[in-house]
């Protein structure tokens, strides 16, 4: 099993997830986060650190989110490691709570 980002992260990207992971498997894009399923331990640390709950566990996540495991699982081996926090984009408030963003995920 594996944790994963959804597109409640989108355009908000906070990143305080990052520092409590004990594996280092967040990796960031330009407006998203994303989690490596072949490094992500199933700990949970990382969700309750989410001021958006933009975190799942895989077998949590409905239809409409199932699109995201293969999104993690296929930017994780293209993006940058992260491993330390990160100001969020300066109207990421703005962007908390806003439906169906995946559209907006800039790979």
């Amino acid at each position: 099993m594996t944790f994963v980002v959804t597109d409640s992260c989108i355009k908000c990207k906070y990143t305080d997830c990052v520092a409590v992971c004990p594996v280092d498997a967040f990796f960031e894009g330009e407006n998203f986060l994303v989690i490596d399923p072949d490094i992500c331990i199933d700990c949970a640390l990382c969700v309750p650190e989410c001021p958006v709950d933009a975190i799942e566990q895989d077998t949590q996540l409905s239809s409409e989110q199932q699109v995201f495991l293969q999104i993690n699982a296929e930017l994780a081996k293209v993006w940058p490691n992260i491993i330390e926090v990160k100001a969020a984009p300066e109207d990421a408030d703005e962007w908390n709570g806003v439906a169906n963003k995946l559209p907006l995920l800039q790979r």
